[in-house]
């Protein structure tokens, strides 16, 4: 056997055997710290006396054979006896085992003190044959009797050959008597130990795992163990143990259990206290005296278990945790809390031991748990703070605030998922029932419950706290916003869904500190929707995002965010959308949960579709459906799946969008605004697999819900343009010519992308000659919103136009910008579409065109360039510019060096010209698309 840094101790023992063996008896007392090698070196030392001749007898105490009499004497006197020796000494161990009924202690019963008389003269003529090395472990647990033979023998070892080798631990008490008896002796000798050094662990990792690794682990290792060689083989063991079993947990707690109660309970307490396990505190948890405790303390930290108070390894304390018994750890932590609570510490701090102090809490519990709560919530640790919540509720609180306490657990909850925090919905409206529920928390319900479509509980809860507030100014005006967010996303349950407040009425309305600042800015967004003034809502829900990236979110900052993102998207601000949708993605990756991911994620495939990014788009939709389930969603499922499946049949993907429909949805989704997304979606799905009846059927219901609820003007989504659309492939252009004139002089006809679809469609029901006005009119409506799928298909309208005027130079043009334009948008069915029209123009399939030499260009260059790409002469540039015809054709002269082309027929078609501004056109999320201007685009001449 390989010890490690004991050769001192090795060299003691072997000087005391010369003596002893020379006839002049010594005792050798082991100590140190648990674990820390005394039965190592007592196991050595004996072999390497036995070696050298000497007979080895060697025993060993454990606490459960503390109470066998005469237990540590028969383990040495049988074994390695020689007879006769061994059946005589076993005569008189049995006669020593029958006194051992007597209720006499050992120590004063003389016919027992005779019989271990006998046995030590036995023991001594042995010796004077043959040297005798006598070794007894754990001597703290050996039983009274064999401690009583001891004694006598180490009495009478003056001039034998025999060498005691006794090991114990620094500090056992349980057997003081016999250790101060001992240590009179002037022929005892101490060898103490220690844990290993830092040198010393390093030279048990080099022979257990090489001396590459030896090097890396050494300060690692010797800090976890504090040098303690049983806790430092376990850590070793650990390294390549395919099974993963917590060896070093188990070595730990065999050194526990084996050194007395009052260290198991000081770390127990420890493992309990946790980081803040301070002296007093722990003082105060172990029941035993205080010297005792600081004797055991110091003993632990010796040994490298524990380090300023605290283990020095968290598997250590992982490990205590674990064993300690259900009752004895409730009690330890209700303690724990009590002495915190007392002592004025941080509510999470006493929180986190009630939460495993069982069912049973003090009066105090519950106002602490809801505040540590509150305080896990603005670290953005909800797992905490709901765990805190639910200890709440379990505690014996008043019913007025366990309403308040299960309305702040299910918003908490809602974050990680909606259908997870639904199983509070019967109680909350219980408690709402029972006006249980402060209005805050009402309000919120109401949302919850129309989010996951249900509509009757709902109705009956807007009933009750419509009456509850109807004395009440600040009711009053909390219902008036609600009021305002139910006409524009669940228009049936408003009260006034046909009376629009004014945006002035919204604006000077009183917010107080107890309402909720988010459904007040859900409500000035809405109502700017509501009244078509797309342009002010965007204003305003920039604000609000800017408010909702710095502040602290409440149960309403989600439908905020919705209300926000939809603000920018019906601006036709889709890239500013982008933006802040990906803002406030990072911020959620912090401190929010899956629910306002998922939503974000939505909003982005929206924005996606917006700008023809329909990969892109699908991307997002298919991640907000994983990020939150089809029942979690509830009627906002409407959102992902209608923009899933809009970029899906756009793209061609059928099959998948077919399978998207297919899907069954709420039934009360469809009357939600986010049915009218999905009815427009699934409208434009029958449209690509030719089905025009369930197209314009689909198309048709969004018009007749949108007018029923008093949003024509919102435009949510262009259905008009949809029903004609599919009129017109049935062959209905009366129709189609009447719905497209009803846009253009509508209620939402200010709208870029609405007036854009309107004017080309209008372009396919007139003359030809008129239609080269109508589509550049609409190819620059839809460049201001960035809109590229929906120019791909102008510009394809447009090449066909030129083609049928007998323009066949400026159709190639704009065919190749249209067939640049689908490639990017990735539009199988669209790009199918014009080949066709290639065909008919004589162009092939062009080559791809290395651009990097556009960003040379500067922004005049960029403009002159883009409107010659597309056909123009010098003269309609210059006049369409404001600038000379002159000042044109220097531009161009610079554009053809830099792009190295001789004219403009090689100019890249990969650019477009839009309010006054030109961008290159780049991947989905590249790049910036600029503001629409409210008064839209101009119209530009042929």
């Amino acid at each position: 056997m390989t010890l490690i840094e004991r050769e001192k101790q090795m060299l003691l023992l072997d000087r005391l055997a010369q003596r002893a063996f020379a006839g002049q008896g010594q005792i050798a007392l082991v100590t140190g710290p648990p674990a820390t090698g005394r039965t190592a070196l007592l196991q050595a030392y004996a072999d390497t006396a036995a070696a050298g001749g000497a007979l080895t007898l060697v025993a060993a105490g454990a606490p459960f054979e503390s109470t066998v009499g005469c237990g540590v004497l028969g383990q040495l006197v049988h074994g390695t006896m020689p007879e006769p020796y061994s059946e005589r000494i076993t005569v008189l161990l049995q006669e020593a085992w029958n006194r051992g009924d007597t209720e006499t202690e050992p120590g004063r019963d003389p016919q027992l003190l005779q019989l271990f008389q006998q046995i030590c003269l036995l023991l001594r003529k042995l010796a004077a044959d043959r040297p005798l090395l006598i070794g007894v472990d754990d001597i703290g647990h050996a039983d009274p009797a064999s401690l009583a033979f001891l004694q006598q023998l180490a009495r009478r070892l003056r001039s034998a050959r025999i060498l005691m080798i006794l090991a114990d631990t620094e500090s056992s008490g349980s057997r003081s008597p016999f250790r101060a008896e001992v240590e009179r002796h002037l022929h005892l000798h101490h060898v103490d130990l220690g844990p290993l050094s830092r040198q010393g662990v390093r030279q048990l990792l080099h022979e257990r795992v090489g001396p590459e690794r030896a090097d890396r682990l050494t300060a690692e290792f010797h800090e976890a163990t504090g040098g303690n060689p049983l806790l430092l083989s376990a850590l070793v063991d650990e390294l390549d143990d395919p099974t993963g079993a917590p060896r070093f947990g188990r070595a730990l707690l065999d050194c526990l259990h084996g050194h007395g109660p009052v260290m198991l309970s000081i770390a127990r307490a420890t493992a309990v206290l946790g980081d803040s396990s301070e002296r007093s505190a722990l003082l105060s948890l172990v029941d035993a005296e205080p010297n005792a405790v600081e004797a055991a303390l110091s003993v632990m930290t010796a040994a490298g278990v524990m380090h300023a108070g605290t283990f020095r390894h968290g598997a250590a304390r992982t490990a205590v945790l674990e064993q300690i018994p259900a009752e004895e750890g409730a009690d330890l932590h209700r303690r724990a809390a009590q002495l915190f609570y007392d002592n004025g510490a941080p509510a999470r701090t006493v929180a986190q031991h009630l939460l495993s102090a069982g069912p049973v809490l003090p009066s105090w519990a519950t106002a602490v748990l809801v505040e540590a709560a509150e305080q896990a919530i603005a670290e953005g640790h909800c797992d905490d703070a709901a765990a805190y919540l639910e200890s709440a509720l379990r505690a014996d609180a008043e019913p007025a605030r366990t309403g308040g306490i299960r309305a702040r657990l299910m918003q908490i909850e809602w974050e990680i998922s909606p259908s997870l925090a639904a199983r509070h919905l019967p109680k909350l409206l219980d408690a709402l029932r029972r006006e249980e529920l402060d209005r805050r928390d009402a309000l919120l319900l109401c949302r919850q419950l129309l989010w996951l479509g249900h509509v009757e509980e709902a109705a009956e809860a807007l009933n009750l706290v419509r009456d509850d507030a109807y004395d009440d100014p600040q009711g009053r005006t909390e219902l008036r916003d609600l009021d305002q967010w139910l006409a524009y996303a669940h228009p049936p349950l408003a009260r006034h869904r046909h009376t629009v407040l004014t945006g002035n009425e919204i604006e000077g309305a009183l917010v107080t500190p107890t309402v909720d600042p988010w459904l007040h800015a859900t409500a000035a967004i809405t109502t700017q929707l509501a009244r078509g003034r797309a342009a002010e809502a965007a204003d305003r829900a920039d604000l609000t995002l800017r408010d909702l990236e710095l502040g602290r979110r409440t149960g309403w900052s989600e439908e905020a965010t919705v209300a926000a993102l939809a603000a920018l998207a019906q601006a036709d601000l889709s890239q500013q959308g982008l933006r802040w949708a990906g803002r406030l993605r990072q911020r959620g990756d912090r401190k929010a949960g899956q629910t306002l991911a998922a939503i974000l994620s939505a909003a982005q495939a929206g924005f996606a579709v917006g700008l023809g990014d329909l990969s892109g788009a699908v991307e997002h939709a298919r991640a907000a459906l994983t990020e939150l389930t089809l029942k979690a969603w509830g009627v906002a499922v409407g959102l992902p799946l209608s923009y899933l499946i809009l970029a899906q049949s756009r793209l061609g993907h059928l099959d998948e969008a077919g399978a998207r429909v297919a899907q069954a949805v709420p039934e009360a989704m469809l009357q939600t605004r986010y049915g009218i997304h999905y009815l427009y979606a699934r409208g434009h799905y029958h449209l690509a697999i030719r089905h025009h009846h369930a197209a314009l059927a689909d198309f048709i219901a969004c018009g007749e819900l949108v007018r029923d609820w008093g949003l024509d003007a919102l435009a949510l989504v262009q259905w008009r343009a949809g029903a004609a659309e599919a009129w017109l492939r049935l062959g209905n252009e009366d129709q189609s010519r009447r719905l497209m004139s009803d846009e253009l002089t509508g209620p939402a006809s200010s709208g870029a992308r609405s007036r854009g679809l309107a004017l080309r469609i209008l372009a396919e029901l007139g003359p030809v000659n008129r239609r080269p006005q109508l589509l550049t009119e609409s190819l620059e409506l839809l460049e201001s919103c960035g809109d590229r799928y929906e120019q791909a298909r102008t510009l394809a309208d447009l090449a066909s136009t030129y083609h049928a005027l007998g323009q066949n130079r400026r159709a190639r043009v704009v065919f190749r910008r249209a067939l640049h334009l689908a490639l990017v948008c990735e539009s199988d069915p669209l790009y199918r579409q014009l080949l066709s029209i290639g065909d008919e123009l004589g162009e092939s399939k062009p080559a791809p065109q290395d651009n990097d030499r556009l960003d040379e260009l500067t922004d005049s260059e960029r403009r002159v360039a883009s409107l010659a790409a597309m056909g123009y002469t010098n003269r309609e540039i210059a006049r369409k510019l404001y600038i000379t015809a002159s000042t044109v054709e220097q531009h161009l002269t610079r554009v053809y060096r830099k792009l190295k082309v001789p004219h403009r027929r090689e100019l890249p078609t990969d650019l477009t010209w839009h309010d006054g501004s030109i961008a290159r056109i780049r991947p989905a999320g590249a790049g910036n698309q600029p503001r629409k201007t409210a008064r839209g685009a101009r119209s530009v001449a042929s």
